[in-house]
């Protein structure tokens, strides 16, 4: 592989998928992994390496990986790239094209988003900082135990150095809802959000989201991935399918075979 530098990686994957970002891999770096950004066949991909484990998560369909497994150690990608063993099925996100303007953009919002939309828009919406962000972690743990699911943590949100956006709902009560978008490139991740039984009622979510759409247009964003949508939670998939994001098939995670 051919390494690259920062600037030719910007130039090369000026919108990366948050796996394929630079402040990523910079953040896994800190945690103790090794990150390497290089082109294969041509293709730019960032290799993941940790205790011989190399990780390729959500690298150009077009890419070959075969070439990274015919050395020591376990490779593992998610791709839809030819050449993987699965060992956990195929996931899907949705995927929110935010260059349009906003008339555009809410033309295109799914009849009933725009009606609830135009309800909630008035919402009192704040940007926050660091100890929002604690809460929000705070909330989402809690949340996440009881739902069986967890998001990527304390540990990596304290060693990320790129950009993010906390949006949040608060009343003198305390914290109606909040949301955590990181930025990456020109594209965004909608990596945690939580909100309160108050937060349901007033349909916070919906007026953060738009906002924040919004608001990362204007830092330069093109798209923003909402995150996984699953047929199993009927209501978010159509949250977040309703703003006119499109589904993407991130392929399965499985071993990259040497072919």
């Amino acid at each position: 592989m051919k390494s690259l530098t920062d600037s030719e990686w910007d130039i090369l994957v000026p919108a990366p998928p948050l796996q394929q970002s630079r402040s990523y891999g910079a953040a896994l770096v800190r945690l103790g992994a090794r990150a390497e950004r290089a082109l294969l066949h041509n293709v730019p991909v960032q290799v993941i390496t940790r205790r011989g484990l190399r990780m390729v998560h959500r690298p150009p369909p077009s890419i070959c990986l075969a070439p990274l497994a015919r050395h020591a150690g376990v490779t593992v990608a998610t791709s839809t790239a030819a050449g993987i063993l699965p060992l956990i099925t195929a996931r899907h996100h949705a995927e929110w094209d935010v260059s349009p303007t906003s008339e555009v953009l809410r033309k295109a919002l799914a009849p009933k988003w725009r009606g609830h939309l135009n309800w909630s828009e008035c919402t009192d919406i704040s940007e926050g900082h660091d100890a929002i962000l604690q809460g929000l972690l705070n909330k989402d743990m809690a949340q996440g135990r009881a739902r069986g699911y967890r998001n990527l943590g304390a540990a990596f949100l304290a060693a990320w150095r790129g950009e993010r956006l906390i949006l949040h709902v608060s009343r003198k009560g305390g914290m109606l809802a909040a949301m955590l978008f990181l930025i990456h490139g020109a594209a965004a991740t909608y990596l945690i959000a939580w909100t309160s039984a108050e937060g349901r009622r007033i349909e916070a979510h919906r007026a953060m989201l738009w906002h924040a759409a919004l608001l990362l247009r204007g830092r330069g964003v093109t798209r923003i991935d909402l995150g996984p949508v699953d047929a199993g939670n009927p209501g978010l998939a159509g949250f977040k399918l309703g703003t006119g994001a499109r589904l993407v098939n991130l392929g399965p995670t499985g071993l990259v075979l040497p072919l």
